[in-house]
């Protein structure tokens, strides 16, 4: 049997929909070899240098485009970037050169402690300069432009003096990184910190978005009795996010769109369902541009 040959950082990750790897699906995807766009892996999973998930992910690398997730860098923290996981994402990207690279704006590091949480940053220009400063850093070590995931947030600082929108614009300009647009983080803060998420999404700087992130979420109630959602990450897309989604496609065009389902992981055959409703959305939505022109 003849494997088609690895792809090269030349080839872009198609503008359809992927699923994020799981260990529970890898038999599942080499035996029956799904028509699906790609997959992307959290790229502290293969830091190690052997191992059965580096066999797995070889031989799936070789059918599939590849997107590389982090989320150990910690790019808005208050101290330096840690070189020694920059080190450690460089040998993942070298290793399986995935199309893309990404991170989120939040922090999990401090003073040697390692939080397990993506914690928000107060948008000021200490914190801008900060982030930018990490960025170029990471970019510089990858020799590769990587993209920034907006947060899903449940707290706001009251000393931030531009919105998340004008933040994540100006570390654009100032890096020239990419971005990782999660439409359900936007309606979940949408929803905490009561904003229009449609007026979010007109006003985000949607040319820079190269990837868009689609998820679950959960419902809580903050002490006020005041709905709380939770980005969970553990059920299917919501309704109102599908929605949101139509948005982001209809202003900016096909996507690669990613389901991530990383908590009670589905079924192989639940999972790429959910990836075939977006690959469903996006030909609706194109036909519908043809049928307007």
């Amino acid at each position: 049997m003849t494997l088609k040959k690895k792809a090269s950082l030349a080839d872009p990750i198609p503008a359809r929909a992927g699923v994020g790897l799981k260990p529970e699906h890898y038999r599942d995807i080499l035996d029956g070899r799904p028509d699906i766009g790609w997959f992307e892996v959290h790229a502290e999973n293969y830091m190690e240098k052997g191992g059965p998930p580096h066999h797995y992910l070889t031989a799936i690398r070789e059918r599939y485009p590849l997107s590389v997730h982090g989320v150990g860098l910690s790019i808005g923290a208050a101290g330096p970037i840690d070189l020694v996981h920059l080190v450690r994402l460089k040998r993942v990207c070298d290793r399986y050169e995935p199309a893309l690279v990404s991170e989120h704006l939040a922090w999990s590091t401090h003073e040697g402690t390692f939080l397990n949480d993506l914690l928000p940053v107060p948008y000021t220009q200490e914190t801008l300069g900060r982030v930018t400063e990490h960025i170029d850093i990471v970019q510089a070590t990858l020799k590769r432009q990587i993209l920034l995931e907006n947060p899903s947030t449940y707290v706001r600082f009251d000393d931030s003096d531009m919105s998340e929108i004008e933040f994540i614009a100006a570390v654009v300009r100032s890096t020239g990184c990419g971005l990782l647009l999660d439409v359900n983080n936007v309606f979940v803060q949408a929803t905490n910190h009561e904003f229009d998420a449609a007026r979010y999404i007109d006003d985000f700087p949607l040319d820079a978005v190269q990837e868009i992130h689609l998820g679950g979420h959960a419902h809580d109630c903050d002490d006020d009795g005041h709905p709380l959602l939770i980005d969970s990450h553990g059920c299917p897309v919501a309704d109102p996010v599908w929605r949101l989604l139509e948005r982001v496609i209809a202003r900016a065009g096909r996507r690669p769109i990613l389901i991530e389902w990383d908590n009670d992981v589905p079924t192989w055959e639940r999972l790429h369902r959910e990836a075939q409703l977006a690959d469903a959305l996006l030909a609706k939505l194109e036909v519908c541009n043809v049928e307007a022109r």
